[in-house]
């Protein structure tokens, strides 16, 4: 008996529900993950239908799924021969996918902690106990530097440089009492 072609092996789900949970903690959408996890596993290019009755989705959530992730270049149309309809295929450097995220996320999450850290530095105020506004400031300095060091190995990372993990132990206990 031949298989369905529209049925996913249930082996492929299994890796696809997984995939899609560790996507869904780093953020994304959990059927971003189940979606990617399908198509990465087929060998060939999928349409939109064919991914709806695999994953048990409907239409509209596998349009909007497949827009998303064309964004995040973790799918692409693939062109196949005799087909009007639309297929996709995945993203097979994983490499690529993680550097992006990286790159367009937190990367930019971390600048923009490094600013507020910045930020706050220079609008500590004066007023009240002196102790409590020396800390506070000691803190504030350790965290804008991990900020640093974190942007600095990430982008060293980026560029497929060797990253050591030393300079994050040695900041410190971002302003504990000694």
């Amino acid at each position: 008996m031949a298989a369905d072609p529209l049925r996913a092996d249930p082996g492929v789900l299994v890796v696809a529900d997984a995939v899609g949970a560790l996507l869904e903690n780093w953020g994304f959408k959990r059927n971003m993950g189940r979606m990617w996890a399908v198509l990465y596993l087929e060998s060939r290019p999928l349409n939109a239908t064919e991914l709806g009755e695999r994953l048990g989705l409907s239409t509209g959530a596998v349009s909007m799924l497949l827009t998303e992730m064309q964004e995040w270049g973790a799918v692409k149309k693939a062109w196949v021969v005799g087909e009007r309809k639309e297929h996709y295929e995945a993203e097979t450097s994983i490499w690529k996918m993680v550097s992006r995220v990286f790159r367009e996320r937190e990367l930019q999450w971390i600048r923009a902690a490094s600013e507020a850290f910045d930020g706050a530095s220079a609008q500590l105020g004066e007023d009240g106990d002196p102790v409590r506004r020396e800390l506070i400031a000691t803190r504030i300095a350790g965290l804008a530097e991990l900020a640093r060091v974190g942007a600095h190995l990430l982008e060293a990372m980026l560029q497929g440089a060797s990253v050591d993990s030393l300079p994050i132990k040695t900041i410190g206990d971002l302003g504990k009492d000694r």
